[in-house]
């Protein structure tokens, strides 16, 4: 595949991204979505926020697919694009048991895109251990604020 098709890809993904529903959804992912075990995800899956999960980790498993597939080059998927590691990251540590509920292939597609990025592993695991320390410092904040 042409470069510039390859590009006209990235773009419409990016593009997509921005959709409203989608950005609401991503925004909730990125920011309140920290499950520490099973019984949150299926908390959450049972819940208001269960579209939210289902579309982002649906929409980055479906850009691993174009990847996969050979539409998208991994060099160029993970130059333009950073959150499918943040995605992945805080589903990694339960996929055996969401496989298990929900279906073997669940993620597969950007489970392959991870593993054939160099370091895919270790940058997704340093974007949960981030997000984490990032939650406690806004936790130490709001607190220091409501005590004043």
């Amino acid at each position: 595949m042409a470069i510039q098709d390859e590009a006209a890809l990235i773009l419409r993904l990016y593009e997509l991204r921005r959709e409203e529903t989608m950005r609401t959804a991503r925004n909730w992912y990125a920011r309140e979505f920290n499950p520490e075990s099973m019984a949150d995800i299926e908390t959450i899956l049972a819940g208001e926020h269960s579209g939210h999960l289902r579309m982002v980790a649906s929409y980055w498993d479906m850009a691993a697919a174009l990847v996969n597939n050979g539409a998208i080059s991994v060099r160029m998927f993970n130059d333009t694009n950073g959150e499918h590691f943040l995605v992945f990251g805080k589903l990694e540590p339960f996929l055996k048991e969401i496989r298990g509920a929900f279906g073997p292939q669940y993620l597969m597609n950007l489970e392959k895109v991870i593993d054939a990025s160099t370091g895919g592993r270790e940058r997704a695991a340093s974007m949960r251990e981030r997000m984490k320390a990032m939650r406690a410092r806004f936790a130490a904040a709001q607190a220091k604020e409501v005590g004043q």
